[in-house]
C-alpha cells in the first residue's frame, strides 16, 4: 500500500511506541547493550520521519521509564548522554520534518543537563506545525497519575468536583489526545506502565521485530492494520 493510499484511509491521530529490544539486538551481534541503544536512536528518527510523512499528529516514544533507573549505572549514564546529545544535535532533523518536541514524565527527577536540553528542544521547536514527537523520559504512568492527583488536591478541589476531564487536565500534557494506536516491538505483550490513562481505548499491535530492525515499511504496515480495526469504544454500531 502506498503512502497516499494509507493517508486516504485516515491515519491515527496519536501513535505511541514502546521501543523494546535494543539490548537483545546487541546481544545477538555480540555487542554491548549500548550499541543497541545507539542503533535504536537511528530507528526512532526513521519512524518519527515516517509518521510525519503520513501526517500523524502525535508520536509518543517510551524513551526512559521511571523503572529504568534500576539498570546498571553505566547503561543509565550512557542513555542519559544519548538523550542529551540527540536533543542538542538534531535540530536540523526536526526543522526539516517540521517536528515539534514535547516531553512527558517527571522532568525534575532528571539530571540538570538533561533537563536543560529538553527545555531547550521544546523551546526551539515550539513553532513547528508538523508531527509532535513526545519523548517519555523519566516516565511512569502511575507516577504521572499520582502527580496529577496531587495537583488536584493542592488546588483544593472537592471530591465531588473530580471528573475524568479534570484528571486528564492534571496530567503532564493536558492537550495530548488519547492514544489511537499503541505499538510494542521486541515480542513482549504488556504496557509496562506506559500511558495507562491515555490508552483506555487504544488499538494494540505487538511485533517480534527488535526495535533497531523496525523500519518505515513495517510501521506503514502497522498503520494499515490499525485502519482495519473496528473501533466501537464500548458501543454497538447502528443501535
Amino acid at each position: 500500500m502506498t503512502t497516499e493510499e494509507i493517508i486516504a484511509r485516515g491515519v491515527p491521530e496519536h501513535v505511541a511506541i514502546i521501543m523494546d529490544g535494543n539490548g537483545r539486538w546487541a546481544k545477538k551481534r555480540g555487542l554491548p547493550r549500548t550499541a543497541g541503544h545507539k542503533e535504536g536512536l537511528t530507528s526512532a528518527k526513521k519512524i518519527v520521519a515516517a509518521a510525519a510523512k503520513l501526517g500523524i499528529k502525535y508520536v509518543t516514544l517510551y524513551t526512559f521509564s521511571t523503572e529504568n533507573w534500576k539498570r546498571a549505572q553505566e547503561e543509565v549514564g550512557y542513555l542519559m548522554g544519548l538523550i542529551k546529545g540527540h536533543l542538542r544535535a538534531e535540530f536540523e532533523f526536526y526543522k526539516k520534518n517540521g517536528i515539534r518536541v514535547e516531553h512527558i514524565g517527571n522532568i525534575d527527577g532528571l539530571p540538570e543537563d538533561v533537563k536543560s536540553e529538553i527545555i531547550n528542544a521544546k523551546k526551539d521547536t515550539e513553532h513547528f506545525t508538523g508531527t509532535t514527537c513526545v519523548l517519555a523520559i523519566n516516565y511512569g504512568s502511575r507516577d504521572e497519575i499520582v502527580r496529577g492527583v496531587k495537583k488536584i488536591i493542592a488546588s483544593g478541589t472537592g471530591a465531588d468536583s473530580v471528573t475524568e476531564d479534570l484528571i486528564s487536565q492534571s496530567l503532564d500534557i493536558p492537550s495530548l489526545p488519547p492514544v489511537d494506536l499503541m505499538i510494542r516491538t521486541g515480542g513482549e505483550e504488556r504496557l509496562s506502565n506506559f500511558l495507562l490513562w491515555q490508552c483506555a481505548y487504544a488499538e494494540f499491535i505487538f511485533t517480534d521485530t527488535l526495535w533497531p530492525d523496525y523500519n518505515e515499511e513495517e510501521f506503514f504496515d502497522d498503520v494499515a492494520k490499525y485502519q482495519q480495526r473496528n473501533r466501537r469504544f464500548g458501543a454497538v454500531p447502528n443501535q
